[in-house]
């Protein structure tokens, strides 16, 4: 009979690997942005296949958050959990070899669906290790610590990886990870599964899949095929059509991936609108400088994620110290100051030019980062409280869907305002220069 201090051991050691997997998902949600000039060289790829790069994965990833947990219900934690991980260990392999564009495109869509179930059935695993409230809060900080680290460490280790041996290895360094984590969990972790009888909304499903995806191609090719031309307006048409049916399909649904009182609760509202608002101004500004950096200065992608660490360390930084921040001034006090210090950053961006230094770009990269952690860790704690205990899954899960859309509707929309300024600046700029027509 194991003691006390051995299960512990064990619960630990299972939680350190658990948590290999949550840093290997989300190392690749900035990892990227480091080798979109290097992935551009490969393929030929404008703006608006880097947007699509990036976009295609948090699509998948944000469009199956809310039917992860009753996957995990129907078919058992442990296991979703562990297929996923092997799922997006896979996936990496094929963006790593992939011979062309659209191969690339598919491994990416693969790794936003396998991980879209590794996050939420990591927490479930977490709940189940740790029963007692205070050593899972231990759990949670560090499972929520980890996640930070990847995030903030994705730049400048891709750009490390890129530099030393090139885009693929971003892919590659997932695959020792992945593997490693499938077999000692297959092997060593031990819980009970207990799974539950839940049917699919798989309509709500699909039209709010539809939705976001024909938003999300319209506010990507409106620059490049014309914001007023017939499959840009039938895009807007379709997105606008198939979240109005999923918001009546819910109310009338009696298995809901999105309760329909949740669109009743003003707080839960206001609370995933300062998610959505913030994540899509961080990662607009993610998409951008990295092309800054190094399509304009020149920089190497190591020197990119040198220069990232002002955004990603205040992230982290302001991740530490924000529980402390509303304890002592209230929730709604923190959000509003984190909103206008994201605000301030995003202002002070406008000052940046070609040449500019760390001393034009360094500062409103930082309030940006301390903004979105001012304001989205409490706008979430408040969400959270805003629900019935027995209802605190799904909101969570809608959170981090709308934090998902702001992202992707942040690139879209970014990609699109540079496409749009080259179109009408560039053909200006260069027709007092002295250049043959050929040229």
């Amino acid at each position: 009979m194991k003691t006390a201090s051995e299960t512990k051991s064990g619960s630990g050691f299972m939680l350190l690997i658990i948590c290999l997997g949550v840093f290997m998902v989300y190392l690749d949600s900035t990892i990227v942005n480091t080798a979109l000039p290097s992935i551009q060289q490969s393929f030929g790829l404008g703006v608006s296949g880097l947007q699509w790069l990036l976009d295609i994965y948090v699509l998948a990833f944000a469009c199956m958050l809310m039917t992860a947990g009753t996957l995990g219900d129907l078919f058992g934690r442990k296991k979703l959990f562990i297929a996923s991980l092997a799922g997006f260990t896979l996936s990496s392999v094929v963006c790593a070899l992939a011979p062309n564009v659209g191969t690339l495109f598919a491994g990416r869509v693969l790794q936003g669906l396998f991980g879209s179930a590794v996050i939420p059935m990591s927490l479930a695993l977490i709940t189940v290790l740790y029963p007692l409230p205070a050593a899972r809060a231990r759990a949670v900080g560090l499972w929520a610590g980890i996640g930070g680290l990847a995030l903030a460490g994705g730049p400048i280790i891709g750009g490390l990886l890129i530099d030393s041996i090139g885009w693929e290895s971003i892919f590659w360094i997932n695959v020792p990870i992945g593997i490693l984590a499938v077999i000692i969990l297959a092997m060593k972790l031990k819980v009970q599964e207990v799974t539950v009888n839940k049917r699919i909304d798989f309509i709500g499903q699909v039209l709010f899949i539809l939705g976001i995806a024909a938003l999300t191609f319209a506010l990507i090719q409106g620059s490049s095929e014309g914001w007023g031309s017939l499959l840009i307006i039938g895009s807007f048409a379709v997105s606008v059509l198939c979240l109005v049916l999923f918001y009546l399909w819910e109310h009338s649904c009696s298995y809901p991936m999105l309760p329909p009182d949740f669109f009743r609760n003003r707080i839960f509202i206001m609370a995933c609108l300062v998610n959505l608002l913030s994540f899509f101004g961080m990662f607009g500004v993610m998409f951008l400088m990295t092309l800054f950096f190094q399509t304009i200065n020149q920089l190497t992608p190591t020197e990119t994620g040198i220069r990232f660490l002002a955004l990603t360390g205040a992230i982290m930084i302001g991740s530490y110290v924000t529980p402390r921040i509303y304890s002592r001034i209230g929730t709604r006090t923190t959000i509003i100051i984190g909103a206008f210090m994201t605000a301030g950053g995003l202002l002070g961006l406008l000052n940046v030019g070609p040449g500019s230094g760390f001393a034009a770009y360094g500062w409103p990269m930082m309030l940006i980062g301390l903004g979105v952690s001012l304001a989205g860790a409490p706008a979430t704690m408040v969400l959270l409280s805003s629900v019935p205990l027995e209802r605190a899954g799904a909101a969570s899960g809608a959170s981090q869907t709308f934090r998902q859309v702001g992202s992707i509707f942040g690139i879209a929309l970014s990609g699109s305002i540079l496409l749009y300024r080259m179109k009408t600046e560039v053909p200006g700029a260069f027709a007092d220069a002295p250049l043959t027509d050929d040229a």
